[in-house]
């Protein structure tokens, strides 16, 4: 692998010079003002990417499973029913997580390449009268087959059921990257890591609480420590954190913030959509389905391609990674040796895709599939062409 060349797996992404130095930062006592410095702007930042106005930010020593864990630790007990649809290998973890921590789980399950079933959804809280889910987990944009889901359309389910069940969403390959509105969606618990839309390493699990996430805090009595919304509530009032912060990770996470913002979310949204877009019309010349089922659930930050039957995808990732230097993801759970994945999120312009589009082709040539060098690139370079970006701020 060269350290030279881009990676474009759905993370962790590519990170600017800038965020690097920001990170890379003297010894601080983070105990002192000065950490405060750091890490309030940081979480007002955060807040203003999910779009609110009230969340309650936390952000703990973690990655995002750190954060699922966060959400169901605080907030639920031992017992306590939850829905969940299981379309993608991290609805399957999150799934997998409850379990473990004793919690009954309702599980829809959906087909591979599909979004989330908002019509289940609403039909099974309809006729929970009794109110036993407490709360539904949705994972917004599934990394594994590169399928975004309708978060708007499980909270009308929620509401037209009249259901007080809270609303937990999975954003850690959404948030910062794609549109994601806490305030309107009526999101109870959002989570998401510092390694994907953000573009740092991996290392920071970033959580927003609303206020009825907060009050369910107060009741919920499965165990936590490390993960306590109050601990780290009182540390915070303080400028300091009920355990060693990572002051480097938190700085980078206030300049990045500052760098999404001044882009602007809406070219942050936009950009990610068109990069996106180049990498499909490779992958529609190429002559290879996605995993996606339909165009409205097409990620803007990862797609999953499918491979012809009897061809194992792995061999795809395996060859750029040893021949070219370059890496992919790999397809995971039921999707494993089936698709071949290419992360576009974070920082990464038209010319960046447009070598990993090359290098793919390449791979797929040496390894015998019927493509034809140059056809992915044509068609992303006709897209980028015909649509260029907005003017550059050149912020990330």
């Amino acid at each position: 692998m060269s350290f030279q060349n881009p990676v474009f797996i759905p993370g962790p992404t590519n990170i600017p010079e800038s965020l690097r130095k920001a990170c890379d930062m003297p010894t601080i006592d983070h105990r002192s003002p000065l950490f405060g410095q750091i890490l309030h702007p940081a979480r007002e930042g955060v807040r203003k990417i999910l779009k609110s106005a009230s969340a309650e930010v936390f952000i703990f020593p973690a990655t995002g499973t750190g954060g699922w864990e966060t959400a169901l630790t605080n907030t639920l007990s031992a017992g306590d029913k939850v829905l969940a649809a299981r379309n993608g290998m991290f609805s399957h973890r999150w799934i997998d997580m409850c379990q473990r921590h004793g919690l009954q789980v309702e599980i829809v399950e959906t087909p591979w390449g599909q979004g989330l079933p908002a019509d289940r959804y609403a039909d099974i809280l309809a006729a929970d009268t009794a109110h036993q889910i407490k709360a539904v987990l949705a994972t917004h944009n599934e990394t594994a087959t590169g399928v975004k889901s309708d978060i708007a359309a499980v909270r009308r389910a929620l509401d037209d059921a009249g259901h007080p069940a809270m609303l937990f969403v999975d954003g850690v390959s959404s948030i910062g990257s794609m549109d994601f509105r806490f305030d309107e969606w009526g999101v109870d618990i959002a989570v998401t890591g510092s390694q994907k839309g953000f573009m740092l390493p991996a290392g920071l699990a970033i959580v927003g609480f609303s206020e009825k996430a907060m009050a369910a805090t107060q009741t919920g009595t499965l165990p936590r420590t490390f993960f306590d919304v109050h601990d780290m509530a009182k540390g915070y009032a303080n400028n300091a954190y009920p355990y060693t912060p990572a002051v480097g990770l938190l700085n980078g996470l206030n300049q990045s913030c500052t760098m999404l913002l001044a882009e602007g979310l809406e070219n942050v949204f936009a950009r990610h959509r068109r990069i996106a877009q180049g990498v499909r019309a490779a992958v529609e010349a190429w002559g290879l389905p996605l995993c996606a089922a339909h165009p409205s659930l097409y990620s803007d930050t990862v797609s999953a391609i499918r491979t012809p039957e009897g061809f194992n995808a792995t061999d795809i990732v395996t060859h750029a990674a040893e021949k070219y230097g370059v890496a992919y993801g790999v397809g995971l759970g039921e999707v494993a040796g089936k698709v071949f994945r290419i992360g576009h999120l974070g920082s990464l312009t038209d010319v960046m895709a447009l070598s990993g589009i090359a290098t793919a082709e390449m791979c797929m040539a040496d390894l015998g599939l019927d493509i034809k060098l140059g056809s992915g690139v044509a068609a992303a370079q006709d897209f980028y062409r015909g649509n260029p970006a907005i003017a550059c701020k050149d912020a990330a």
